[in-house]
């Protein structure tokens, strides 16, 4: 292995668990706004299908196909639309109560502060984030891991997502780090992983549900903890 200095994260779904945080927002919403009674046959069936549009809606907000707001516009329309529900009966607050719950919760992946705690012992952490800046703030203080990050890089700042050449560029400068000594963790194999890799910079690919990985990509863990054997 290589010697590193720096070591960048990603921070949803690598160590902000999102989609369980998601959960836990929609369960909610669901009974608060009485979905049922709209003909939305339970929470786990519209959390499924949000969940699949919301995946492919970031991938295209990644590659700047479509902007923020078009995101946050379709998410839960294209959802409830795909479950049946008549466009005059889509509840018009929805999105704006997800948005003001969801970044409240704190669920982060298994072993998220004891692994960040042993790192920031012996490396400079930073954050490069897709995220929309005024949630990711939320996120961090909610969840008390700002203490170990030197620079929180937002997509929004630098006016360019990952994967991006000069989001990563950016987030270098800002750190007054070299390629040659630093790795970007995260658990999007194109925004992260193959954005770090295409820029010259080694990557860890995070993939805890043991998706299939391709053979060129070297490096990749299924838990947190791991980083503290591999690094």
């Amino acid at each position: 292995m290589k010697i590193y200095r720096h070591l960048f994260f990603d921070l949803d779904h690598t160590i902000w668990d999102f989609d369980k945080n998601a959960e836990e927002t929609l369960q909610e919403l669901y009974a608060v706004y009485k979905l049922s009674e709209l003909g939305l046959p339970s929470a786990e069936a519209f959390i499924e299908t949000y969940t699949k549009n919301n995946h492919q809606l970031w991938a295209d907000y990644h590659l700047g196909k479509i902007t923020k707001v078009t995101l946050r516009e379709m998410r839960f329309k294209k959802t409830f639309l795909e479950m049946g529900l008549s466009p005059e009966l889509i509840p018009v607050r929805f999105e704006d109560d997800y948005v003001r719950i969801c970044p409240t919760k704190t669920n982060l992946f298994e072993g998220a502060h004891e692994t960040l705690q042993y790192l920031h012992g012996k490396y400079t952490l930073h954050l490069i984030t897709n995220g929309f800046k005024e949630s990711q703030g939320q996120k961090i203080n909610g969840t008390d891991i700002g203490k170990y990050f030197d620079q929180v890089i937002c997509s929004e700042d630098v006016g360019a997502n990952k994967p991006d050449p000069a989001i990563f560029q950016h987030a270098l400068d800002a750190a007054g780090a070299e390629k040659e000594t630093s790795i970007m963790i995260g658990d999007s194999l194109e925004a992260d992983v193959m954005g770090a890799l295409n820029f010259g910079m080694d990557a860890i690919y995070f993939n805890p549900a043991g998706l299939p990985k391709p053979e060129h990509i070297a490096l990749q863990i299924s838990n947190l903890n791991e980083l503290t054997l591999l690094l």
